[in-house]
């Protein structure tokens, strides 16, 4: 009997195994890359023409972001996935290049001799009221989930990119552990916010500020239920999808942390995916997870996937908590920044060994049931990821410094002083126009649009049968068309609250 359409779309994301952990590493070097271009562009612009922005600038720095940033995200899940690694070394070498071109055609040189010109740089300070690497982390986190929600269910996106069935590492499963673990950096208990009034008002409140997330997953779970949308169940479940795992772990953290020290949380984290495993290992319950199929017996067969693995999402949370109370921490001197990024190269290395351990002793990553070695790998590979996008940013900023323009945006800008900080119009009208700060704005509204827009296109593309050609197409009006929305919206000064 011939499979429906919904069923052959089904199939085509089910059984899938994913790929190395090397190579979901290797596409960590594409976006700091990417944002290093973009911004070495916009300086050669300003020390061509002595200003910026460019001209016509309110489509001219939108179509630059994407043809910078996002472009060549599509196109390496896509048509260059098998060549990434010759990409990442074209794009280095480029950048090389021209960062050398800058350096010796500088205008405002601050030594002659380039070793006191690096401890002249090492010994500035940067303004302290921002960590762009962290925003930066946060937007293409969102970024890259955007264009893999739809990019999986076209032939052109490799299937060991897609969410693996059971066990295994691919890139979208990455992505879920790094969208837990990005909420988790600024969250309140991460930003020191004071708790005003008793614990339990501070519990309700939490719980009153998910109900949009709440709401988006009822919406989601209608919508698949009364349409002929493939469901892939062995993912969350039969009811369950991630707006109710996001809603359901920011509510459970908060309790935790209402009560235990945040400054802990690393502790709490691994105490919560050690017990977890422990389970895991010596009950039924993985057995029960993996293969009891009777999905029609109550919620809970139903929705095991989803409501077990909430645990390990907690725990990548709760990490990510102490990520991002670290990354807090008041610095100025590009030096002491310096020592933070190697220290998260270290913890990113120390929890790749971890993982080893586990993966051989115990059992492989699985995101199905979000086990430890799955939040290990998680978080071990987020605090990789943003370890690359600070050396990007430190890079900007030595060429800043060297060029004399300091109107890159998404980047950090030098003080001369400690206390100065606040930055001028020039710079605040650059930020205007940057799509990173669009989608930083309104990173909820921007993974719904993408979510409604993944829909409408497949209900009106069958995207098994597209050619490589059109399937980037498609793509890329599908992100042009999430990027245009974001950007009006950032230029309108309009910020979507739902709360």
């Amino acid at each position: 009997m011939a499979m429906s359409q919904k069923e052959l779309k089904e199939a085509f994301v089910s059984n899938l195994n994913g790929t190395s952990l090397q190579e979901v590493a290797l596409g960590s070097f594409l976006t700091p890359l990417c944002l290093i271009n973009r911004g070495l562009i916009l300086i050669l612009y300003h020390q061509a023409k002595g200003s910026l922005p460019l001209p016509l600038p309110l489509i001219s720095h939108l179509l630059l972001d994407f043809s910078v940033l996002i472009l060549p995200l599509v196109l390496s899940c896509t048509v260059l996935s098998s060549t990434l690694h010759q990409v990442i070394i074209s794009l280095t070498i480029v950048s090389a290049c021209v960062l050398c071109y800058i350096y010796r055609t500088n205008s405002h040189p601050t030594a002659g001799h380039p070793q006191n010109t690096v401890s002249s740089f090492l010994q500035s300070h940067v303004q302290v009221n921002q960590v762009p690497f962290v925003t930066v982390f946060r937007v293409f986190v969102n970024v890259k989930t955007a264009i893999s929600i739809l990019a999986v269910d076209f032939s052109v996106f490799p299937r060991r990119y897609a969410k693996t069935e059971t066990y295994g590492t691919g890139v979208m499963d990455f992505g879920v552990g790094a969208y837990v673990f990005a909420n988790a950096l600024v969250c309140p208990e991460a930003r020191r916010k004071h708790i005003s009034g008793s614990k339990m008002n501070h519990i309700t409140k939490q719980l009153l500020s998910v109900w949009p997330l709440v709401v988006l997953g009822m919406a989601r779970l209608v919508s698949l239920k009364m349409s002929s949308y493939q469901e892939h169940v062995t993912e969350y479940g039969v009811h369950w999808n991630f707006f109710f795992t996001l809603a359901i772990v920011r509510v459970v953290a908060s309790m935790i942390l209402a009560v235990l020290p945040p400054s802990k949380s690393w502790v709490f984290a691994l105490l919560i995916g050690g017990f977890y495993q422990y389970t895991l290992e010596t009950s039924e319950l993985k057995a029960f997870i993996i293969h009891n199929n009777d999905r029609e017996k109550d919620f809970l067969h139903a929705n095991k996937e989803g409501i077990f693995s909430v645990v390990g999402y907690v725990a990548i949370y709760l990490a990510g908590v102490q990520v991002g109370l670290y990354l807090m921490q008041p610095r100025s001197q590009v030096r002491q920044w310096l020592k933070v990024l190697s220290n998260l190269l270290l913890g990113s290395l120390v929890l790749y060994t971890g993982l080893y351990i586990c993966q051989t002793l115990v059992e492989p990553v699985s995101r199905r049931m979000a086990n430890l070695p799955f939040s290990i790998w998680s978080v071990a590979q987020s605090l990789f990821f943003m370890s690359c996008l600070g050396v990007a940013d430190m890079v900007l900023l030595f060429s800043k410094r060297t060029s004399g323009c300091q109107l890159v945006p998404s980047s950090w800008s030098l003080c001369k002083k400690r206390s100065e900080s606040v930055p001028d119009k020039k710079t605040g009208e650059m930020e205007r126009r940057c799509l990173v700060q669009a989608v930083n704005r309104n990173q909820l509204l921007f993974f719904l649009l993408a979510n409604l827009m993944t829909g409408l296109t497949n209900s009106v593309v069958d995207t098994l049968s597209c050619g490589s050609l059109i399937s980037v197409c498609v793509l890329l009006l599908y992100m042009f068309m999430n990027s245009l929305v974001i950007y009006i919206l950032h230029l309108c000064g309009i910020t979507v609250k739902f709360w």
